[in-house]
């Protein structure tokens, strides 16, 4: 008699641990499946509306981060985002230190030496901004003798030193800084990235306008380090985000109605 206790309490406990050596496997074989490989994503820390910091949440918001998160979904892998200056996203792409970037970051031949980008994802171009009581400058061409703001490492201090070389160009790290210095006098205009410029003037300025036509239409790209694996599924991503209207809905909620392809920066 205690011998069939003995086994039947035996086959118990046997067929416990099988069950929970089944539930780890099934758990641990859910928990693979749901991750992908994480990526780092070296982004600007103030390009609005493509990327900036949220002071109340503390976390990085923008036209950007939402595309590549959404780009990160679809392509199945994760991002970390980290912020720093512009100059900071081109230089860890080249030195391969992070695996993506994207920071509103204007395809150029010269760029593309170093780095490699996806396909263009927005169609942006310069623009200036002026005080709203200067007559005098009504487009680049009037530029000559004044002193005008941009910040450096951009498309834009390349645009004035090669087309404008009789204006006193003046560089900032951040292009607030620039703003701000129109703000209160200290330069005559500011030449950036369209997108940025008529963001500011209608939401953060203090009697600023812009003057003149697009400039130098131009292109954005996701930049990764030199024949980075990451290219093609990054341009399959965007090119399903696109032809599905989740771009269109990122779009609009930073921008109003889509104008990709469109339009035509760092």
């Amino acid at each position: 008699m205690k011998s069939k206790w003995y086994l039947f309490i035996m086959v118990l406990v046997l067929s416990t641990i099988l069950v929970a050596c089944g539930s780890d496997s099934e758990e641990a074989s859910g928990d693979s499946g749901d991750s992908g490989e994480t990526y780092t994503v070296a982004t600007d820390n103030n390009f609005v509306p493509f990327e900036f910091m949220n002071e109340e949440t503390g976390e990085m918001e923008g036209f950007d981060i939402d595309l590549i998160k959404a780009i990160a979904e679809e392509a199945g892998f994760n991002v970390e985002i980290e912020s720093m200056k512009f100059d900071g996203v081109v230089a860890g792409m080249q030195s391969g230190r992070y695996d993506i970037g994207i920071a509103g970051m204007t395809i150029t031949e010269e760029r593309k030496e170093t780095i490699d980008f996806s396909d263009p994802y927005y169609d942006a171009g310069l623009m200036l901004a002026v005080s709203a009581d200067n007559e005098e400058i009504k487009s680049a061409d009037d530029l000559t003798g004044k002193k005008v703001g941009t910040r450096s490492g951009t498309t834009s201090e390349a645009y004035i030193k090669e087309n404008h070389p009789d204006a006193e160009l003046i560089t900032f790290p951040g292009i607030v800084e620039a703003y701000m210095d129109l703000e209160a006098g200290r330069l005559d205009a500011v030449m950036y990235d369209v997108p940025n410029v008529q963001y500011y003037v209608a939401n953060d300025s203090e009697g600023l306008k812009t003057a003149g036509d697009i400039l130098q239409g131009e292109q954005y790209g996701i930049a990764f380090p030199k024949d980075s694996e990451l290219v093609e599924d990054v341009n399959e991503a965007l090119q399903t985000l696109i032809d599905n209207g989740t771009y269109d809905d990122i779009y609009e909620k930073w921008f109003g109605e889509r104008k990709y392809g469109t339009e035509s920066s760092e």
